[in-house]
């Protein structure tokens, strides 16, 4: 019975860890005011990939820009702030 009741222990510690280390990542991503609070802390602003590019829009149309700062990549940073992404290129505050 001892047995039993140790394995289970364990086994209920090695599923209910991960699982709460995954639901704390979550609550870490931080929403910011508005851009200059958010590049005083990410420079370069914050993309939801690696894949997205800076654009621009230039005649209605979006061409590439350079950027000075490379962008954090975050999927949740940007979930996060996403209300700040004005153009729509998936990188928020980008400068």
């Amino acid at each position: 019975m001892r047995r039993t009741l140790a394995a289970l222990t364990l086994v209920v510690g090695l599923v209910v860890a991960p699982a709460a280390a995954a639901e704390a990542q979550v609550h870490t991503a931080k929403s910011f005011t508005n851009c200059t609070a958010l590049n005083k802390t990410y420079a370069g602003g914050v993309a939801k990939s690696s894949k997205v590019h800076n654009t621009k829009t230039v005649g209605g149309k979006k061409v590439a820009a350079k950027s000075k700062y490379k962008p954090k990549v975050s999927a949740a940073l940007y979930a996060a702030n996403k209300k700040m992404d004005r153009d729509k290129d998936g990188i928020a505050c980008e400068r």
